[in-house]
């Protein structure tokens, strides 16, 4: 008796992702759950550089001043709450020091650039079509910064004006990297604080776009993180105790489904090595000074060691 409704998946035969691969991940928290896995196993990434962007145009804004190579200058910051403040970051790039912020942001903007320009793949989670329009300067945010409300515009982004957002991304990604594969995936977390039918509304705008991307744009992918929570894993067993966010129990999950879709058979096997190694370094023995413990150690130095001449890019 199957006590579950499984979402057929198929293997990708195009572009799967091994330790050969660089991976650009962009877009909302999840993102970062799948990009930690990236990193927990080694994979050459880059996630965020500009923080975790909820909606497409946040997304989209990125990639244009990357791909033109667009600086940020003093009249792109603002100063509130005793630091400065940009609205295309997350406020974890805020800072206390305008010059420190602005340097932040153009290194960043230039390491998305390069990353696009070696991609082999490129992440890409949308959490929202819900978006904030700043009303003095007429432009949607990526982060409101705790700016008082009356100050900006709340609205739903339509489905056209969602495929045109990632229309733009796609094709801007492709004028300098025609050969990443793009993944687009929805966010499992629900925005609750756009209200219970608005969230549901702005992930249907999301997933509507999406599709209409992947019949008109080659070498564009759809992984169903959104539906695997919604279906799959539909209890809040597999939920923080916030209820809206996946639990790690709900993470490894999705990210054993990506794997299954994504990852080559021959990265599988490197990782099951990789995470016997990152297991062992975080083994504490009862007595370190012990010939069996000494021994432990040597053997793992020498996994390590046959790894990297494989893989030099892969450090511990």
């Amino acid at each position: 008796m199957k006590l579950q409704t499984q979402i057929p998946l198929e293997k990708q035969s195009n572009n799967q992702i091994d330790y050969n691969s660089n991976i650009l991940l962009l877009g909302s928290c999840f993102v970062e759950n799948i990009g930690n896995k990236l990193e927990y196993f080694k994979f050459k990434n880059i996630q965020n550089p500009l923080g975790i962007l909820f909606h497409p145009k946040a997304i989209e804004t990125l990639i244009t001043k990357a791909v033109k190579g667009k600086e940020y200058l003093e009249k792109d910051v603002f100063f509130h709450n005793e630091q400065w403040h940009c609205f295309d970051a997350h406020s974890k790039l805020s800072c206390t020091s305008k010059e420190d912020l602005l340097e932040h942001l153009n290194t960043s903007i230039k390491s998305v650039n390069q990353q696009i320009s070696k991609s082999t793949n490129i992440i890409i989670t949308l959490g929202t079509a819900w978006v904030y329009n700043h009303i003095e300067t007429k432009k949607i945010v990526a982060n409101c910064h705790k700016v008082q409300q009356k100050e900006f515009k709340k609205e739903l982004m339509p489905v056209n004006a969602v495929f045109e957002s990632l229309k733009k991304i796609v094709e801007l990604i492709k004028n300098i990297n025609n050969d990443a594969s793009i993944i687009f995936t929805v966010s499992p977390v629900r925005h609750i604080k756009d209200g219970f039918v608005e969230n549901t509304l702005g992930k249907a705008h999301l997933i509507s776009a999406i599709h209409q991307i992947l019949s008109e744009k080659s070498n564009t992918y759809y992984f169903p993180s959104y539906e695997i929570m919604m279906d799959e894993l539909r209890d809040y067993r597999f939920y923080n105790e916030d209820m809206l966010h996946p639990n790690q129990i709900a993470i490894n999950y999705i990210w054993k489904k990506f794997q299954e879709v994504w990852i080559s058979k021959e990265a599988s096997i490197t990782m099951e090595n990789v995470d016997a190694i990152q297991k062992g370094l975080k083994h504490k023995s009862f007595n370190e000074n012990s010939e069996a413990h000494q021994k432990f150690l040597k053997n793992l130095d020498l996994k390590i060691e046959k790894l990297k001449v494989k893989f030099p890019h892969i450090s511990f």
